[in-house]
Order: C-alpha cells, then sequence, then structure tokens
C-alpha cells in the first residue's frame, strides 16, 4: 500500500484531498505547524520520518497582494520548499504531485494556455510559482505539475464567498469584468488527483509524467461569476440585499491592486484530458456544487 503525505490539509485543496486519496493508500495528512514550507532546510527531515512513496503539495503562500511585500516568504514557501521535496523524492525514488498556477503566465494571450507556451510571471507570487516548477522539473525527479486557476470550494476562503458576504451586506457592487477565467472547484481538481494516482500505481508509467493544466471547461469574466451567484441565490432562496441591477461592471484599471492579475486565465486543458481519458466539466456545473454545499447543506 502506497504511503501518501499530503501537505496543507487545512487549506480548500488539501481538504478535498484528504477526502479524495483516502482509498489509494495510507495518507499521512499534515499542516502547517507538522511540515513548514517557510522552513525548506528541515523539509528532509520530516519527509524522513514519514518515507512517503508520493507527496501530494497544495500547500503554497497564495496571498497574491501581499506577497508583493513579502518576497523572501513567498518564495521560501513556493520555490524552496518544492525544490527540497523534490530533492527528496527524486533521492527516494518517489513521485512528486505539486500545484502550479496560470499566475506563470502574463495573461495577454488571446487563446487559452497550453503547457509549453513562456512563462513570464508578472508579480511576486507568479515568480515565486514559476520558480517553483522549475526547481521540480530541474531535479530530475519523477513528478507531476498541475496548474489550475480560479480555485473554488466549500471549505477555506475564495471569491465566491467574498462575494456573497459582500451581496448580503451591500445594495451595490462593483467587479471587475476584463479577467477571464474558469472557476474550478477544488473538489474536481482533488478527483482528479486521485484519478491521475491511481493510474500511476497501476503501472508507474513515466509517459504520465510533466506538467499538465487543470481547470473547468468555458470561461467567464469574474463579472460574469457573479452574475451567475447572484442568478444562484435567487433559485435556491438565499436572500441578498444586492440586486443584479446594482452589481456594476468595472476594468481592472478601476481597481488597482498591488499585484498585477492576468487579464487571461484561461487554460487549455486538452494534454490532461487525452493522456487520463478525461472530460472537463463546465465551471457553472462546478459553481453550483460549490453553492449548494455552503448555502444548502
Amino acid at each position: 500500500m502506497s504511503r501518501i503525505l499530503i501537505t496543507g490539509i487545512n487549506g480548500q485543496l488539501g481538504f478535498e484531498l484528504r477526502r479524495s486519496l483516502a482509498m489509494l493508500g495510507k495518507c499521512i495528512c499534515l499542516d502547517r505547524q507538522q511540515l513548514d514550507l517557510s522552513r525548506p532546510a528541515d523539509i528532509a527531515a520530516v519527509l524522513d520520518q514519514y518515507q512517503p512513496d508520493i507527496i501530494v503539495n497544495p500547500a503554497a503562500y497564495t496571498a497574491v497582494d501581499k506577497a508583493e511585500s513579502d518576497d523572501e516568504l513567498a518564495h521560501a514557501v513556493n520555490a524552496a520548499a518544492p525544490a527540497a521535496m523534490a530533492g527528496w523524492t527524486g533521492a527516494k525514488n518517489a513521485l512528486l504531485l505539486h500545484y502550479s498556477t496560470d499566475y506563470v503566465f502574463d495573461g495577454d494571450k488571446a487563446m487559452p494556455y497550453e503547457e509549453d507556451d513562456a512563462t513570464s510571471p508578472q508579480s511576486v507570487y507568479g515568480r515565486s510559482k514559476c520558480q517553483g516548477e522549475q526547481a521540480i522539473r530541474a531535479s530530475g525527479a519523477d513528478h507531476i505539475i498541475l496548474r489550475t486557476s480560479w480555485v473554488v470550494g466549500a471549505h477555506g476562503s475564495n471569491f465566491l464567498k467574498t462575494i456573497m458576504r459582500l451581496a448580503r451586506e451591500r445594495d451595490s457592487l462593483n467587479v471587475v469584468a476584463d479577467q477571464i477565467g474558469a472557476p474550478t472547484p477544488a473538489a474536481l481538481i482533488a478527483d482528479v488527483t486521485a484519478h491521475i494516482i491511481k493510474q500511476w500505481q497501476t503501472g508507474k508509467d513515466k509517459q504520465l509524467l510533466g506538467t499538465y493544466h487543470l481547470s473547468s471547461s468555458g470561461s467567464t469574466s469574474w463579472h460574469g461569476y457573479t452574475e451567475y451567484l447572484l442568478a444562484l441565490a435567487e433559485r435556491y432562496g438565499v436572500a441578498l440585499q444586492l440586486k443584479p441591477e446594482n452589481l456594476h461592471a468595472i476594468p481592472s484599471s478601476a481597481y488597482p491592486t498591488p499585484a498585477k492579475r492576468p487579464g487571461n486565465s484561461r487554460l487549455n486543458c486538452s494534454k490532461i484530458e487525452h493522456n487520463f481519458s478525461l472530460t472537463m466539466p463546465a465551471w457553472q456545473d462546478g459553481v453550483e456544487q460549490v453553492f449548494q454545499q455552503i448555502f444548502n447543506s
């Protein structure tokens, strides 16, 4: 039976991975206290203690704006820590499954990004995640990197929860309409991860290794996403102060943030669909499932 070590189990993806990977081996679920990614030099000793066959690493520094003034910590967690994990897995002939982000791209492409498109991160967060990817590849360790975007889940904090809170408090709201992506449920990412690991366990086929894009199908803007949430609220009888006619579309320039957001966060998922015989569901379906979990349970 495989020993599967999962980092960051209190995050929205770590929470779902605990569920999805439970049947695939002995899961070793570690929080920040047990495995502190801000201390990369200590990681090997922790891994020596547990001797995992597979490391699944959703833990990351994800405070995108705060990272602009916290460069050192962001790089420790997002670059140096994955490098340390890759060094350990390479030496032990284990597998590292790591998550990355659309922020490794500049967000200027007109079409969805493919895995081999040139990276050009525009923020400290994006650069730190990109360097984490590069370190894993350079290590020579067996690895799978899953780039995703616009993650949403019933557990943890995310755009859906923030918007629903604001829609209860305010009678007017401005939301950015020129950033495009696909809201992707943490549960979907976790279930695809389980599917990938099961396939890896079957034959340890090296052809499966590498970098993949993983997101829901279709796309919308943050404004379009919010419109859909308001429609769900009406359908499920969730009382809001905000009326749809008082939701206003604004450009990114009207809502400046310390870190630059990608204008295009769309990811082409044809490679993962082909290699693992998958079909990505529509973003609306996943968002509705998360909405039901939170507001209709």
